[in-house]
C-alpha cells in the first residue's frame, strides 16, 4: 500500500528513522561534518554522511522558463515574481541542477541516480568526468540507485553509443517504477540495454546495507527517496520531491509541470518538509543549487531552505 497523506508520509519517515538525522555523538553537529582532505573542483564536492565518504557530482543544469508552463503552473506571475524577487533569485530562467550523488560504504560504490548522459544534450553530459575526478572509474561502481525513471536521472545508464555506462553495476529501483519505465515507448532502447542489470524491491526496502527506501509519492508510480544511515548520522537523498529551492519549498502546493499526480505530489511534499523541519534532518536536493545539500526550516506557516554551511536561519513564529 502507497501511502500519500500527510500523516502516512511522516509515519513512513519516521519508521525509517529520518527523526535521528541531527543526532551525533562527536563534537560538531550533524550539518557540520568533519574536514574532508578529498579533492574538490566546481564539479565535485566530497563530503561525509557519518563515516562513509560521499560526493555531489555535477552532470549538468537546466534553465526552465517562468511563464506557469513548468513550475508554478496556475499561479500569477506576479506572485510567483514576487516570491523570488524577495528571496533574491533572478525571476526567469529558473535554474535547476542535475547533481547525483556518490556514497563508499563497505565494499560497494553506489551512484544514486546516473543522471542525462547524452539525453539532455548539453544539459547534461559531464557526470563520467566528474567521476574521474573524484578518482571513480565507471567499472567501478557496483550498485545504481534510481528514485525515479525520468530522462535526467536515467539517461546516463548508457552511453552515447547505447552500451551499459556501467557495466559492473547493479541498477535498483521500485518494482512499480520499473514497471512505469517499461511501458515508456520513448525509453525502449535504454530499458533493452538495462534490463539484465535491474533488479526491484518493495516501497520501504532496505536495498543495501544502511540504505533505505523511503517513498515519497507523486512524481511518478515508484519515485523514492533514499536515506543512508552512519551511525548515529543521516542523509536523506530526496530525488524529485522538490525542484526549485524557492518555489518547491516555500511553496509546496504549488503545481509543477514535472510531477504526474499533483496533488499526491504536493501533500507529499508539504509532509516531507514538516517532518524535515521538525527532526532537522540533512537533505540531498538532486536540482537544488550545487552542491544540494542543506536543511529545511520553518518559515512563518511555510519552510525555506538553508544550504549547509550556510549562516543558521532565523525562523519566524
Amino acid at each position: 500500500m502507497r501511502l500519500t497523506t500527510s500523516a502516512a508520509v511522516a509515519a513512513i519517515l519516521m519508521s525509517a528513522g529520518l527523526g535521528l538525522a541531527a543526532c551525533n555523538s562527536g563534537t560538531e553537529p550533524a550539518d557540520k561534518p568533519a574536514a574532508d582532505s578529498r579533492v574538490e573542483s566546481a564539479d565535485v564536492h566530497p563530503f561525509m554522511i557519518g563515516t562513509l565518504e560521499a560526493w555531489a557530482l555535477r552532470d549538468g543544469g537546466l534553465e526552465v522558463p517562468n511563464d506557469g508552463s513548468v513550475m508554478a503552473m496556475g499561479e500569477p506571475k506576479a506572485d510567483v515574481d514576487a516570491l523570488l524577487t524577495s528571496a533574491g533569485v533572478p525571476t526567469n530562467p529558473l535554474s535547476l541542477s542535475i547533481q547525483p550523488m556518490l556514497v563508499k560504504t563497505g565494499n560497494r560504490v553506489v551512484l544514486f541516480d546516473a543522471g542525462a548522459g547524452s539525453a539532455f544534450g548539453p544539459a547534461g553530459g559531464k557526470l563520467t568526468a566528474s567521476l574521474a575526478t573524484a578518482g571513480v572509474s565507471p567499472d567501478q561502481i557496483t550498485d545504481i540507485l534510481i528514485s525515479h525513471g525520468h530522462g535526467d536521472h536515467v539517461g546516463g545508464l548508457v552511453t552515447a553509443d547505447g552500451t551499459l555506462a556501467y557495466p559492473n553495476a547493479a541498477i535498483r529501483m521500485t518494482a512499480e517504477e520499473w514497471a512505469a519505465l517499461q511501458a515508456s515507448g520513448e525509453m525502449a532502447d535504454l530499458v533493452a540495454t538495462i534490463t539484465p542489470k535491474v533488479e526491484t524491491f518493495a516501497d520501504g526496502a532496505e536495498v543495501l546495507p544502511g540504505v533505505t527506501a523511503v517513498p515519497i509519492d507523486g512524481h511518478t508510480p515508484g519515485h523514492t527517496a533514499y536515506e543512508i544511515v552512519s551511525g548515529d548520522q543521516s542523509l536523506l537523498y530526496i530525488g524529485d520531491s522538490a525542484h526549485h529551492q524557492v518555489i518547491s519549498v516555500q511553496r509546496p502546493d504549488w503545481t509543477i509541470q514535472f510531477d504526474g499526480d499533483p496533488a499526491t505530489a504536493e501533500a507529499s511534499r508539504k509532509a516531507l518538509w514538516e517532518r524535515a523541519a521538525d527532526g532537522d534532518l540533512r537533505l540531498y536536493a538532486v536540482h537544488f543549487p550545487w552542491p544540494g545539500i542543506g536543511h529545511v526550516r520553518r518559515q512563518g506557516e511555510t519552510f525555506v531552505w538553508e544550504p549547509e554551511g550556510a549562516a543558521p536561519h532565523q525562523a519566524e513564529h
